[in-house]
């Protein structure tokens, strides 16, 4: 038994009274003691709020599946720049949306028609922050995670600046990852749990092409990269050799596909050198995070338990309550 198999065990034991009506403070970090478990419940605002998420999100997953990762990809963009504030909802020619790490993100349409249902029902009370948190958690667990708690009561920002995205490259190195996730707060475990948000969805090709044609300017394929799998992506992906030239998507885990379940496939992919993206494949090249991974591709149900707490984790960064901030009647802008 592992280092990591006896740890992650003590951490998920003690998750246990994470998930009852009251959070043990041991679990919840000071970002988290902010919020409130049934925020517009317990202050009578908006009792039903849950609910009405709830629903708009499984009407619109009935339809596109894709929406769990699109609410993911989107929540951590929001939560990895400058807290959970809803500031990359925030349009504008220079809001984050625009930066470059943010192409293709998606998911705007339904916190739209989310928002406009609350504010029919409970006018200026739930704030777009909250609603991408719920409706990610809603998502997610219709594509097979946890129903995990979410803590409420987050207002949303009132700036949104392309300058201040800094969301890494997915060739970063496993220092590198490491280096980012610890500055927003969030230990290996974590990383290497949320990494797993990768068993689903879409990603361009030009950010693997380099581990197919170029690895770390070699001019070569990723070394370790399995040679079957490798092929098979180099027919998805060709060499980008010219201005204009179309960047397809591609199955960040083609166990999923188009199904976009949630599953731990993605740590058997990581053990067998199948990863698509390079930093999910650097979970291999550390002690820690290859026992992690280990133990996610043996236990899905530990990969279920870590997920709901790292998700709470990230879902309390730097948010803002109280006074800060703002109710936005319209998540597209500020008040």
């Amino acid at each position: 038994m592992g280092t990591y198999h006896i740890f992650i065990t003590a951490v998920l034991v003690g998750a246990v009274s994470f998930f009852p009506e009251t959070a043990e403070v041991a679990v919840m970090g000071p970002s988290m003691q902010k919020l409130t478990w049934h925020y517009y419940k317990v202050y009578n605002t908006c009792e039903n709020a849950e609910n009405f998420i709830r629903h708009q999100v499984e009407i619109v997953y009935k339809k596109d599946k894709s929406i769990a990762p699109k609410l993911l990809r989107l929540l951590y963009s929001d939560c990895f720049v400058s807290g959970c504030d809803a500031s990359v909802l925030l349009e504008g020619p220079n809001s984050e949306r625009m930066a470059p790490q943010n192409r293709g993100l998606g998911g705007f349409v339904i916190i739209d028609k989310i928002k406009i249902v609350l504010e029919q029902r409970c006018p200026g009370v739930v704030s777009c922050a909250d609603i991408l948190n719920l409706a990610t958690r809603d998502a997610v667990h219709l594509a097979g995670a946890p129903s995990y708690p979410v803590f409420t009561g987050r207002r949303d920002g009132l700036t949104s600046d392309k300058q201040n995205v800094d969301l890494p490259s997915p060739s970063i190195s496993w220092d590198q990852a490491m280096d980012y996730f610890k500055s927003r707060g969030l230990s290996v475990l974590d990383m290497a749990t949320l990494l797993g948000s990768h068993s689903m969805g879409r990603t361009h090709c030009s950010y693997v092409v380099d581990r197919l044609y170029d690895y770390n300017k070699t001019g070569k394929p990723s070394p370790t990269m399995n040679k079957y799998f490798l092929s098979e992506m180099a027919k998805q992906c060709p060499p980008r050799t010219r201005k204009g030239q179309t960047d397809p998507l591609v199955y960040l885990n083609p166990d999923s596909g188009s199904n976009h379940s949630f599953t731990n496939s993605y740590y058997s992919r990581i053990l067998s050198n199948k990863s698509v993206l390079e930093v999910d494949q650097q979970l291999l090249y550390n002690d820690d995070t290859k026992q992690i991974s280990e133990e996610f591709a043996a236990s899905f149900e530990d990969f279920r338990k870590s997920f709901a707490l790292s998700m709470s984790k990230m879902g309390a960064i730097n948010v803002l309550t109280k006074t800060e901030g703002e109710i936005r009647r319209d998540c597209r802008r500020t008040n």
